[in-house]
């Protein structure tokens, strides 16, 4: 079994050949086409543990199991033998001895590998050790793997490695497999929440005529049979509303997007999100169900409304701080940037608070700069922050009161941005100079200024009631569930630069 002399992959691989070429010349078949289980080993631990609370003599306990996984150990003992196989559920001891299996089927233990799947029948009950143990009556291979495993007391720990080859880090490191089922449990508990309260899940286009629904570069594509540029969804905005245009009164959709942006811990080019639109709603309803859906989810996946992220721990017991972006900037920047509308000004006093702007950046994007360098940092604990300048919020309607402002809000935990939300924009006429506004800021080099989208405009003009919507980031949310520093640790097969 040990193959310490291997010292090369080749090797490695060449004496797995080897041993699959006995494996073939007996008879058997070392890639099986399918295996009844009793259970899964979870389940058949959790049925032996029943069995021995209820036994009178509980060393006498043990029930009858067909268990298959993955061989992460194994240690011979002569004529007999102990491995450790794993499934998705768990991991428990296999006893093999001389005597049970016969000489010629424990012989044949010599051509199993770690990485093998396997399976076993027979009685599992504890070793004189106290180890739950299948104590194999018989047993059979059912997949050879052909490559090793990363090394049993070091795993795989490259960072590279382990993101290119997920599949391997999965194997290696049972803690991203829990992970990712965070992951999964969170998007399961927004969606039960969701449609508890009404909504309704949508499908919308993922190839758009024109990129729209939010500030980004987009991913480019030719479709040959109309010979037209086509472009990657950016967000779903757009299309979900012209759902409640069309008379749905609240829709939802977890999609895919991309984003022909740069790659750092929080963004990768390719994401999920959710995105929800509810009519007859405005920003400030919309943001009490925003805290309420957020509870809901932590507390599915957490168990509590407390957890640890990056060295702290996070409260997100109602109710959340809210405050006004510009009175966020006044107190953690020391500016006042809401009393000139002026760029130059703008660029000044962002300079002043040690935040550098970009030449093409215009009043809007320093602001949002300013925030993001200076405000953010802060916002460890949940924290909304609402009421954005005009300027760099397109879609949302303008606050009541005060036109130079949106009804838009932002969630940050754990220094995270968390979501998108605002008050929708529904005049046709306003929207229209807002969409001309944004392809000036695109002539003065803003690559990611929103397209002119005539369609959407026309849906507009049929009516659409008053509307929040609001977009959650659920690599974001994973990422805050789970205590990762990295998007790409709760993303399977995050974009990487091609070897």
């Amino acid at each position: 079994m040990s193959e310490e002399h291997h010292s090369t992959e080749q090797d490695l691989k060449r004496h797995r050949m080897e041993k699959l070429a006995r494996i073939r010349a007996r008879g058997d078949e070392p890639f099986k086409y399918t295996f009844t289980r009793s259970s899964g080993i979870g389940a058949a631990r959790a049925a032996f543990e029943a069995a021995e609370g209820a036994c009178a003599d509980p060393a006498e306990a043990k029930i009858p199991a067909t268990l298959a996984g993955r061989m992460v150990s194994f240690r011979d003992h002569g004529k007999s033998a102990f491995a450790d196989i794993r499934d998705e559920s768990g991991r428990i001891q296999v006893y093999f001895n001389a005597k049970t299996l016969g000489d010629e089927a424990f012989a044949a233990l010599a051509d199993l590998d770690l990485g093998d799947f396997i399976g076993a029948s027979g009685e599992v009950h504890r070793t004189r050790k106290g180890e739950i143990t299948l104590f194999a009556a018989s047993y059979e291979l059912l997949t050879k793997s052909m490559r090793a495993l990363p090394e049993k007391y070091h795993g795989l720990t490259d960072v590279e490695t382990r993101y290119r080859q997920r599949y391997l880090d999965l194997v290696a490191n049972p803690e991203v497999l829990d992970t990712f089922r965070k992951r999964v449990q969170l998007i399961s508990a927004m969606r039960s929440w969701l449609t508890e309260r009404g909504f309704l899940e949508v499908e919308t286009p993922m190839l758009h005529p024109i990129p729209g629904g939010a500030t980004a570069r987009p991913f480019i594509t030719h479709h040959n049979t109309y010979d037209s540029e086509l472009y990657l969804r950016i967000a779903p905005e757009l299309y979900l509303k012209r759902c409640i245009v069309g008379g749905f009164e609240k829709v939802f959709e977890i999609n895919r997007n991309f984003r022909n942006e740069g790659v750092d811990t929080r963004h990768n080019p390719e994401f999920t999100m959710m995105e929800l639109y509810e009519a007859y709603q405005d920003y400030m309803g919309l943001m009490d169900e925003t805290e309420e859906l957020f509870v809901a989810v932590i507390e599915a996946v957490t168990g509590g409304t407390k957890f640890p992220y990056q060295g702290d721990v996070i409260d997100a017991t109602r109710p959340w701080k809210r405050i006004k972006l510009f009175d966020a900037i006044r107190e953690y920047a020391g500016i006042d940037l809401e009393s000139t509308r002026d760029r130059d000004e703008a660029a000044a006093l962002a300079k002043k608070a040690g935040v550098e702007v970009d030449p093409a950046m215009g009043y809007g994007k320093i602001v949002d700069e300013v925030m993001s360098a200076r405000v953010v940092p802060h916002f460890t604990q949940p924290t909304f922050l609402y009421d954005y300048p005009i300027e760099i919020s397109p879609l949302a309607k303008k606050k009541r009161g005060n036109p130079a402002l949106t009804e838009r809000f932002q969630a940050f935990i754990g220094k995270l941005e968390m979501c998108n939300a605002f008050s929708e924009l529904n005049d046709p006429i306003d929207q229209r100079e807002r969409f001309m506004d944004q392809l000036k800021q695109r002539e003065r080099g803003d690559e990611e200024a929103q397209h002119l989208d005539e369609d959407f405009i026309t849906a507009l003009e049929a009516g659409m009631p008053p509307t929040a919507g609001l977009g959650i980031g659920i690599d974001r949310l994973a990422m805050l569930l789970t205590d990762s520093a990295s998007i790409r640790e709760v993303i399977l097969f995050p974009l990487l630069r091609p070897l």
